[in-house]
């Protein structure tokens, strides 16, 4: 005979009988839970761990928003912006903000109020700007203006947003009529791809250096380590101080983008060498690496078969983490005159623009970009940190 209780029985009525399935479903779901988690990848426990962290996830959202701008910069942009595309008849032209209303009445569609040029008696002859607050210039979306090349392949003159007569600049303008805000987007993704081949170069001397040092040990790892100190002993700023002086003036902005990309990558790869090695002279005692070495297994297929694979969530952390410094240091070198300089924009030319007293006084939009400057470095070192304890498996025993 049964000893579950009869649902039907009156006696019953009202009491919530528990269903005995319902325990073994919560028993389910646990051993589930238990299972993902003892077999999920290095990754994915990265992952899990990083989406905990609050400042990480809203910093890697500025940073994909920043990098996307850079990445579609000519499309988002709505002029070249190089001198091609300057106005001359809006130089150093404070910020144009899209309205809806004004002192005659409100619209539908955002506009401006158009700048206009005079000289007088009243001006004493001399060029002022003026706005016409009696007329509108309307915004207009995918309008065509100057030719570009999206991500260099794709030929197109359609941009996100345009006056149907005029120029806007929602940034103002510079000394010479250039746009502020094509420049800024332009700037972002000139510096990203600094960043990112001075990091790719870094990371292929480091992984070889390091490697090496870290896998053979002994009169080998010291003899890399000599080398890897002495090179984290040269100072940056006299170091470029000498290239400059050997760079020829004449030098071409695309040839001056190379080089500056090559310098920041060739003193960039001590730290990150030193982080590879620390890994592989812990990894290398492990007992699958010696059942790779008694196989028969060489000591490239155990590096790049065995070791490499262990760590390399580890190793994208530490590429995430050197990417401001390489920012940095491209912006620095711009901005003393050791780097990039016109007609290329990036972030450290631009914040040049911003140092004469002049700018400070009267043109303080001069400073837009150094707001995006700000937020880009502070983005990667977020997401950079955040990485790092989300890398680290002890992080929240710490806690």
């Amino acid at each position: 005979m049964s000893n579950m209780p009869d649902p039907t029985d009156p006696k019953l009525a009202g009491i919530n009988i528990p269903n005995p399935t319902q325990f073994g479903a919560e028993g389910d779901n646990d051993q589930h839970a238990k299972e993902a988690y003892f077999t999920a990848s290095q990754g994915q426990l990265i992952w899990a761990r990083f989406k905990k962290q609050r400042a990480a996830m809203i910093a890697a959202f500025f940073l994909v928003f920043l990098i996307f701008s850079g990445l579609f910069a000519p499309f988002l942009s709505p002029y070249d912006p190089t001198v091609a595309g300057r106005n001359k008849d809006y130089t150093n032209g404070a910020p144009q903000i899209p309205q809806f209303c004004d002192k005659n009445g409100c619209s539908l569609r955002p506009f401006i109020h158009p700048v206009e040029r005079e000289r007088s008696l009243a001006t004493n002859f001399r060029w002022v700007t003026k706005i016409n607050e009696d007329k509108r210039s309307y915004l207009t979306f995918l309008p065509k203006g100057d030719a570009y090349k999206l991500f260099g392949v794709i030929k197109s003159d359609r941009h996100l947003f345009g006056l149907e007569e005029g120029k806007i600049h929602v940034f103002g303008t510079d000394e010479d009529g250039q746009d502020i805000f094509s420049r800024t987007l332009h700037a972002i993704w000139t510096s990203l791809q600094v960043g990112t081949i001075g990091v790719l170069i870094a990371f292929v001397l480091a992984l070889i250096i390091g490697g090496v040092s870290g896998y053979y040990g002994g009169w080998i790892d010291s003899v890399i380590q000599m080398i890897t100190d002495a090179f984290r002993t040269v100072p940056a700023i006299p170091l470029f101080m000498a290239v400059a002086a050997f760079m020829p003036p004449e030098i071409s902005a695309e040839a001056r983008f190379f080089y500056i990309s090559i310098i920041l990558g060739f003193i960039g790869w001590p730290t990150l060498a030193r982080r590879i090695r620390t890994h592989l002279l812990t990894e290398r005692n492990q007992e699958y690496v010696l059942a790779a070495q008694l196989c028969g297994a060489s000591s490239s297929h155990v590096i790049r078969r065995h070791l490499l694979p262990s760590f390399t969530s580890y190793i994208i952390v530490d590429l995430v983490i050197s990417f401001p410094y390489m920012v940095l240091s491209e912006t620095a070198l711009s901005f003393i005159g050791l780097g990039l300089k016109d007609p290329v924009s990036s972030l450290g030319v631009m914040l040049q623009k911003a140092t004469s007293a002049d700018v400070m006084l009267n043109y303080q939009w001069y400073f837009i970009p150094v707001a995006f400057f700000i937020v880009l470095v502070m983005a990667f070192v977020f997401v950079g940190d955040g990485l790092r304890d989300a890398a680290d498996p002890y992080s929240e025993v710490n806690k």
